[in-house]
């Protein structure tokens, strides 16, 4: 079955413009889905911020993107990326997951999201954020 590696970028409130631009760039099609479609708003100035977004093209070339919301932390060139795996099968996503957590912090378990069937977050144990989840087709806004 098939599993990806994609750089996750982390914005603060220019996720959508970061993957507009990006795909002038590459070409491909995006896809994003706001705090407000996702009914995740837990900051009024979130709502119409990137809760997912990705930019994927026929080349091979994807990236995605997300702005972190206005209660958590955030500073330019501080956590700028996450590293996303997607795969489609539940079973080889989270064997990844299980070897992935030795030795991490786990900050978001592995289990059932708004917006796909298993989804988690976490930090191996040399700093890497990982966000771990099983692909599901996104949904253009």
């Amino acid at each position: 079955m098939p599993v990806k590696a994609v750089t996750h970028l982390n914005f603060r409130g220019d996720a959508r413009a970061a993957l507009t631009f990006y795909q002038s760039v590459f070409g491909g099609d995006v896809a994003v889905v706001t705090y407000k479609d996702a009914g995740n708003v837990q900051d009024p100035s979130d709502a119409d911020h990137v809760m997912w977004g990705q930019v994927a093209a026929a080349s091979g070339f994807a990236v995605m993107a997300y702005d972190v919301p206005a209660r958590q932390p955030w500073h330019p060139g501080e956590n700028a990326f996450f590293v996303s795996l997607r795969g489609d099968a539940a079973d080889e996503v989270t064997a990844y997951w299980e070897r992935l957590s030795d030795g991490a912090a786990v900050l978001r378990p592995l289990g059932p999201a708004p917006w796909a069937p298993l989804y988690g977050m976490l930090k191996d144990r040399y700093g890497v954020v990982w966000v771990v989840d099983v692909a599901t087709e996104p949904t253009a806004h």
